[in-house]
């Protein structure tokens, strides 16, 4: 755990929330990763003040297991933390953190995990991929696919670090997210009938989306192997208009849909479409228009496959599906069987104020670690 520990350490120092730039945490990684021998591709992020990486070491070959983190972490603004978030403190078996859950504990124990690979004879080779804003709809690890792609070299398994308390997830819904704006007529309010109100218009594109809801929920696909076993369609925010006395003639939501992996997301986006459609026949001026905002694909590995029994046996733990959306439906979309596995509770910690992790569960990744290496070893490191 010693070097665990002080790679947390150094990785929570680096404020990596996800509207500032990652570059100096990924330089350091870079030179870590090189230092130990393996070989290293940057991949920076079309803005050009993030980057993503792509690493591995031993045969340069197809196979092998390929773990996966991210480096961006959710904002502290606004939480009352009581004590430090972007520096380890250590307390009665917790680390606390920004990122220690979520989900800078399992990219330290990767980087453990690094140099004694560096040290094995591997028969298989280790990858390793870091990504960036993740947290904002998982838009760095899309922005790498198609680099990512032809270096990955089809990995036998990837196991994507996120927490579950070291169960192995097969499966989480899908995501899209949507910005719905809404055009009406301005008008006095005096006069109000008159004119199309735009809020009204948004109030009734939301009633049919609690219907839809609605049918998701009572005849709609299910997984009951899910807390939430349907998909489901949310409302985040919701605006419009500039005073009480004036018709507004504009109004915007921003809202999203989970799917189930039964249930196509382009049918869904189809169905909330169509409901627009129908609003903008009832009066001339109205108007909706819809922009996706960031999409993820879902995840639902088969539990019987030998990546899902592999990753079991090494973290010695049962199977689960989790909640929350993760980088896992990306890579399962290129054809690498994947699972989601790593220290920590979302639930518990994640995004909360004095976010920490316990040292047992650091302690289950390093050796969920280690024996996925002795696997990938010739002989034991």
């Amino acid at each position: 755990m010693t070097d665990t520990l002080a790679l947390l350490d150094r990785l929570i120092g680096f404020e990596t929330v996800s509207d500032q730039s990652n570059l100096a945490l990924m330089d350091f990684v870079a030179d870590h990763l090189c230092s130990l021998g393996f070989r290293v591709t940057p991949l920076p992020a079309p803005c050009g003040d993030k980057m993503g990486l792509y690493a591995e070491i031993g045969p340069q070959s197809a196979g092998g297991v390929l773990l996966s983190a991210h480096t961006d972490v959710v904002p502290v603004a606004g939480q009352d933390w009581t004590r430090p978030p972007f520096r380890l403190t250590r307390e009665d078996g917790r680390l606390y953190g920004r990122g220690t859950t979520d989900m800078k504990g399992f990219a330290a124990c990767m980087l453990s995990l690094a140099a004694r690979a560096a040290r094995a004879d591997l028969k298989e080779p280790l990858k390793l991929v870091l990504s960036y804003d993740e947290e904002i709809g998982c838009k760095g690890i899309a922005e790498m696919r198609d680099r990512l792609a032809p270096l990955l070299a089809a990995p036998r398994v990837c196991i994507v670090g996120e927490p579950t308390q070291m169960d192995v997830a097969t499966g989480h819904k899908g995501k899209r997210a949507l910005a719905a704006r809404f055009h009406g007529e301005a008008g006095h309010s005096a006069l109000a009938p008159r004119y199309l109100n735009a809020v009204h218009l948004a109030a009734d594109f939301l009633s049919r989306l609690r219907a839809l809801q609605t049918e998701l929920e009572e005849s709609g696909a299910r997984d009951p192997a899910f807390d939430i076993p349907f998909s489901t369609v949310h409302c985040g925010r919701f605006w419009g208009g500039t005073a009480v006395n004036i018709v507004p003639d504009a109004a915007e939501m921003d809202l999203e849909f989970r799917h189930l992996a039964a249930d196509d997301p382009d049918a869904l986006l189809a169905r909330i479409d169509r409901i627009a459609q129908d609003l903008e026949a009832t009066h001339p001026a109205a108007k909706i228009t819809l922009h996706e905002k960031s999409a993820y694909p879902g995840l639902d590995t088969p539990t019987d496959c030998r990546a899902a029994k592999d990753v079991a046996d090494w973290a010695d733990t049962g199977m689960t599906k989790v909640a929350f959306g993760t980088e896992a439906g990306t890579f399962h979309g290129l054809g690498i069987p994947t699972v989601v596995c790593g220290p920590g509770s979302m639930e518990g910690q994640g995004h909360k104020r004095d976010e920490y992790i316990d040292e047992g569960q650091l302690a289950d990744c390093d050796r969920m670690l280690n024996r996925m290496l002795a696997d990938i070893a010739a002989s034991p490191p």
